[in-house]
């Protein structure tokens, strides 16, 4: 092999080679034999970076394969013990030259055995999949690899009348054969299939189809582990990453299954259990399986990705490091935590390379007595006692922390009727709110609904109890919690899954806990996709939503999902992003205003992916109309850009173009006729519900000629409607449009329509009559709910707005569809009082919290008072009372002033002192 890199250090390669050749036999063994090799990295210094397999392999082809990888295998582990010895490597270097030569042996074996049996054939219909450190580019320095053998019927090479499962198995032994055969040359694999689907019963080799359909219905929950490190390694890689695609649903799944984490923590304890004399840190202690050992750093660092990575790509990295890396980028661990189980990692990770250099053995454990003196030489140490002190803080630090996400176990909650109602009155339930609790923990025990009957749901019943009681109990009311949670559970089809988050992670449990307590819309919700609760376990859930492409980024689904499914999936996004909206109401950590526009941007981004998909659909069969396209104008609430947990969406379709041109499709249609029938399936497509949940109330009534009117008309057509036959009402709506939905261009075009007709191109009208008319009209016809209701009470929202819009049609001035960045233009132009702003702000923010939190509009309990209290950034109740009054008195008189107009010019003769509050 030839070694082309700068000189290293020459004294501390001699003396890496010194350590090793005193103090590990089978490095001495390899440094006597390869000495030619050695002569030339001390002569030549180490290669920088590590070489990659191929350019060591030994250029003969008449030498058997499995000779010939034997002997690279040898030299490729003396280059790296010396690098390594030396500090030239350090660990990421190490294992992935050690990985990379396991695929390139396994890949090697692979080929040699098909060649083999059918001579020029290609190596296709097989391939191995990495699973553990080599799947993670992780290997140790004398490790076996845990390949998963498939193959695929219709592309494997066979002799002729062989069957294909026969083939694949013979093939499969013969490339254990080459790995693991030793001789006086070595090895170059130790291979162990024991973690293929039932291994006691399976075939080495499994068909792709059969293996698919295991882990798509009976893999086990350790298996979802085993496959965050997967990797198409060798032979037929295109034919393992299409398996590793089919079956990734199963790895990351985006409503999380508990059971799988606590299985994984099942099986630490079972480790700590199994090798219990490994466990005390000391001579002896196990590096992988002891407490604070290797394996509960991969623990650690594979549950947290199994919680966060269904729905969140960045964190599916494969080698542990880079997991904690990203794990701490986003927040989802501590930044120290990282850099802690990091710094462990490394070093236990050396120690045990270290430990297996001594004879070439997969050996965890540290030696004891003289060997461990000797292990500690061969590291550079003095003694075992400088070994032992450099890995103890580690080791107690990585314990600490792995102990940190085990369950809090307290005891189980009683089972007697009396017990049980102290135990709830000690947990903070009110004298009152402990006997409907423990009549429904009862009725819960006793298998009430089909969800709680099974043994696996009444373990899990059990287990969760007592965190839940606790956190229920807390509640701002935890007798209307609890009676909620019991209408979830009768819904519930399986409660197990359900129960294994809520103790896995009791602050959800309290968050659970106030929103069951102060938010009926969400406790709906949550009885019909209890999955919603996932969600809010990622620490970005109760961040402000991120911007329009950010989130159409986020909704949109994977490229080639068909329309239904695109459709299930955006809905099921949607339905999480708003239920996330609301809690931050209830967590009290954003503002309603916030969360308003947090709600019209998942709204608008919705629109934008669901209504490409849409055209995208009706175009296979009706083309494209050319030079024409569909625009969305999006008015009230949406257009500005402010809505509420039940807003509906007001919305006009229009579109662009010739409106005589025809679509150009298998089935053309008349520019008309295509998009009405489009916006049709639009419309449905967002409000239509589904298993996924309801979207969005659509509202078309404010399009051109209102019902009586076409659903979709061009954008000529309603620039003439507008400028001629459209009343006051109507362009008072126009006052908040916004284009939301179409190109640049297409937008564009809408606007300056928009423009042009707020501007005065417009029928010559008594505005101030016809607002008078108006909101006369809408007072008799929808009155205020409640008395807390900030948008229909006199002096309320509505008032406000039509204040705001007839000083904009009368006035030309301040158009803009925020509302808020309007009454600040008219306010500057001294034709609105400033304090309208302030009334503007505190009234959306009450009709946000109110319609999450009180939707009947009456006064709620004292708890969600303070709730309340607390949204609005107020002092107490008695303040929402008194803000509301001189709110609504402040908007009243704006209003009056207005409408005075209208009574004065119709009752000249009538005082000022006469005149009524119109």
């Amino acid at each position: 092999m030839n070694i082309t890199a700068s000189p290293s250090d020459s004294r501390g390669l001699r003396e890496a080679i010194a350590r090793a050749h005193s103090h590990a036999p089978f490095l001495a063994q390899l440094i006597d034999r390869e000495q030619a090799l050695v002569d030339c990295i001390v002569g030549g210094g180490l290669p920088d970076p590590l070489p990659d397999p191929m350019s060591i392999r030994i250029a003969d082809d008449a030498m058997p394969v499995g000779q010939r990888l034997r002997i690279e295998r040898r030299r490729l582990a003396l280059l790296v013990a010396i690098g390594d010895l030396a500090g030239h490597y350090d660990l990421a270097a190490v294992t992935r030259a050690l990985s990379d030569f396991a695929d390139y042996a396994l890949d090697a074996a692979i080929r040699a055995a098909i060649e083999e049996r059918t001579p020029g054939a290609p190596a296709l219909g097989f391939a191995a999949i990495a699973l553990g450190k080599q799947g993670s580019h992780e290997l140790n320095y004398s490790s076996d690899i845990d390949p998963i053998l498939l193959f695929d019927p219709a592309s494997l090479p066979c002799r002729p009348r062989e069957i294909p499962d026969d083939a694949a198995v013979r093939i499969g032994r013969r490339v254990i054969e080459l790995l693991q055969t030793r001789d006086a040359d070595g090895y170059v694999l130790r291979v162990d299939l024991r973690l293929r689907p039932s291994p006691e019963i399976t075939p080495i080799v499994l068909g792709v189809e059969p293996a698919i359909a295991y882990y798509e219905s009976q893999a086990l929950p350790w298996e979802r582990a085993a496959f965050i490190r997967a990797r198409a390694a060798a032979g037929d890689v295109m034919m393992g990453q299409r398996f590793l695609e089919t079956v990734q649903p199963f790895v990351w799944r985006r409503a999380l299954d508990f059971g799988a984490i606590g299985e994984i923590r099942g099986i630490s304890r079972r480790i700590r259990d199994h090798h219990a004399q490994g466990q005390q840190f000391g001579p002896g202690y196990d590096l992988k399986r002891g407490r604070g050992g290797i394996r509960e750093v991969e623990f650690f660092a594979q549950i947290h990705q199994m919680i966060h990575g269904g729905r969140n790509p960045a964190v599916r990295a494969a080698a542990t490091r880079d997991a904690l890396d990203r794990l701490a980028d986003g927040g989802w661990i501590a930044a120290s935590e990282a850099v802690t189980l990091s710094a462990a990692y490394t070093l236990l990770r050396t120690i045990e390379h270290r430990a297996q250099m001594v004879d070439d053995r997969q050996t965890h454990h540290l030696p004891s007595g003289a060997a461990l003196e000797s292990l500690a030489k061969l590291h550079g140490l003095p003694d075992q006692q400088a070994l032992l002190a450099l890995l103890q803080p580690h080791v107690e630090r990585v314990g600490v922390i792995y102990d940190g996400i085990e369950p809090e176990t307290g005891d189980a909650l009683p089972g007697d009727s009396s017990r049980l109602l102290a135990a709830l009155i000690t947990a903070g339930f009110d004298d009152m709110a402990a006997p409907v609790a423990r009549e429904r923990i009862e009725s819960w025990r006793a298998g009430a609904y089909p969800a709680l009957r099974s043994g696996p749901a009444r373990q899990a019943l059990e287990a969760v109890l007592p965190g839940l009681v606790d956190g229920l109990g807390q509640a701002p009311d935890p007798a209307g919690a609890i009676i909620r949670l019991d209408h979830i559970l009768a819904r519930l089809s399986s409660a197990v899954n359900f129960f294994r988050l809520l103790e896995a992670q009791p602050a959800l449990t309290r968050l659970l806990g106030a929103i069951l307590s102060h938010a009926p819309p969400l406790a709906e919700a949550l009885g019909r996709r209890p999955e919603l609760l996932d969600g809010l376990i990622d620490s970005t859930a109760l961040d402000p939503v991120g911007d329009v492409p950010t989130l159409i980024a986020q909704i949109a689904p994977r490229e080639g999902t068909d329309y239904q499914a695109l459709l299930d999936y955006a809905r099921r996004v949607v339905g999480e992003k708003r239920f996330a909206l609301g809690a931050q109401i209830v967590a009290g950590v954003s503002d309603p205003l916030a969360v308003a526009a947090g709600y019209a941007r998942v709204a608008e981004a919705a629109i934008d992916v669901i209504v490409r998909a849409t055209i995208d659909e009706f175009a296979t069969a009706h083309g494209r109309v050319p030079d024409s396209e569909l625009v969305i104008l999006a008015l009230g609430r949406m257009g500005g850009g402010l809505l509420t947990h039940a807003s509906d969406l007001d919305l006009i379709y229009l579109f662009t173009g010739d409106y005589r041109a025809e679509s150009d499709g298998k089935k053309p249609l008349s520019a008309v006729l295509y998009y009405n029938r489009l916006a049709q399936r639009v419309s449905a497509a967002l409000s239509v519900p589904t298993a996924a949940g309801p979207l969005y109330e659509i509202d078309t009534r404010l399009r051109p000629s209102g019902d009586q009117g076409p659903l979709v008309v061009s954008t000529i057509g309603f620039a003439r409607y507008q400028q001629e036959s459209a009343w006051t009402w109507e362009h008072m709506a126009l006052t908040r449009a916004r284009a939301i939905f179409g190109s640049l261009a297409g937008r564009a075009e809408v606007d300056d329509i928009v423009a042009v007709v707020l501007g005065g191109a417009r029928p010559d009208r008594d505005l101030v009559a016809d607002a008078v008319t108006m909101r006369r009209d809408m007072a008799m016809h929808k009155p205020p709910v409640g008395p807390l209701d900030a948008k229909l009470l006199p002096g309320g929202l509505v008032d406000l707005e039509f204040a705001v819009h007839l000083t904009q049609l009368s006035h030309r001035i301040g158009f803009s569809s925020d509302l808020g960045t309007a009454i600040d233009q008219l306010a500057g132009a001294g034709l609105v009082p400033p304090a309208l702003r302030a009334a503007h702000d505190f009234l959306t923010r009450l009709l946000v919290t109110i319609r999450l939190v009180a939707p009947d509009m009456q006064p709620p309990g004292p708890a969600t008072r303070t709730l309340i209290v607390r949204a609005l950034a107020l002092q107490d109740w008695v303040e929402v009372v008194a803000l509301l009054e001189a709110t609504r008195q402040e908007v009243r008189a704006s209003w009056t002033r207005l409408s005075m107009q209208h009574w004065e010019s119709h009752h000249p003769s009538i005082g000022e002192d006469d005149h009524g509050v119109g």
